[in-house]
């Protein structure tokens, strides 16, 4: 249920639309139109290989739409739609085009009714959202039975505020810092000097039991390495490239009454 108004949590929802409001030009030229290493060799490619057999598309937290338009020329995608709650990305979005059905909305209120697409994606948006189970619950509403939810993440458990890469030249040992990780946490990380951006660290059991209660199963799960391009850029990453950056999720909704419900 959505937070009343004044409740921390809708003033956490607040703040964040704000950021991402005055930093959506930041995202924009970072991260999109081949900008970014990792969305190139990594993202774009995983998302269009689950994209296979969709017709009818959903883009959470859509952006200026580059997950959206990938959907759109995939093979036998008839329709596809984006939401985003920013105003700069949504308007973004539109002027890059691409045949996508914008809507401004958060995503723990889905503008379409029940079963309306057999494909939810939701790239690196969830990090960001404070009411991760109307969100995900509204997700399951919106996929028709047998439907698919693709979710990438930052790696819940290795990408934790306060984990990073050691190099201990007393004792000399070199190792990868696991932070709080059952420890939810909302916090502004300045990612880019002046440039704040809201990410809620949970830990993984609560999308998978939020999934789970959305009526949704996980079919499989991937922690790639990081790309070679996005190693090539982060020198001081290169001895940490076991240490994966992001968690692919794909689950499926169940066809009847989940198990024991």
């Amino acid at each position: 249920m959505p937070q009343a108004p004044g409740s921390p949590a809708a003033e956490a929802v607040t703040v964040g639309r704000d950021l991402w409001e005055r930093h959506a030009a930041w995202w924009q030229a970072g991260f999109t139109e081949g900008a970014d290493p990792e969305y190139e060799e990594q993202i774009l490619p995983y998302i269009r290989t689950q994209l296979a057999g969709a017709t009818r598309v959903l883009d959470v937290g859509c952006g200026e739409g580059q997950v959206a338009r990938l959907a759109g020329g995939v093979p036998g995608v008839e329709l596809v739609a984006g939401v985003d709650p920013s105003v700069a990305q949504v308007g973004e979005a539109a002027r890059r085009g691409g045949g996508v059905r914008l809507a401004r909305s958060e995503a723990s209120g889905l503008p379409f009714p029940d079963a309306t697409f057999d494909t939810v994606v939701a790239c690196l948006v969830f990090e960001h959202v404070t009411e991760l189970d109307e969100a995900i619950s509204e997700v399951g509403r919106v996929l028709s039975p047998g439907g698919a939810f693709v979710f990438l993440l930052n790696h819940p458990l290795l990408q934790t505020p306060g984990s990073g890469w050691i190099d201990d030249t007393i004792l000399e040992e070199q190792y990868w810092r696991i932070g709080p990780y059952l420890v939810e946490d909302l916090s502004l990380e300045e990612v880019e000097k002046d440039v704040w951006i809201p990410f809620v660290h949970r830990p993984l059991s609560r999308y998978v039991n939020a999934m789970a209660a959305a009526g949704l199963y996980i079919t499989s799960m991937v922690e790639p390495a990081p790309p070679a391009g996005f190693l090539a850029r982060a020198e001081e990453y290169k001895e940490a490239s076991s240490i994966p950056r992001l968690l692919a999720i794909r689950a499926e909704k169940f066809r009847s009454t989940p198990p024991g419900r």
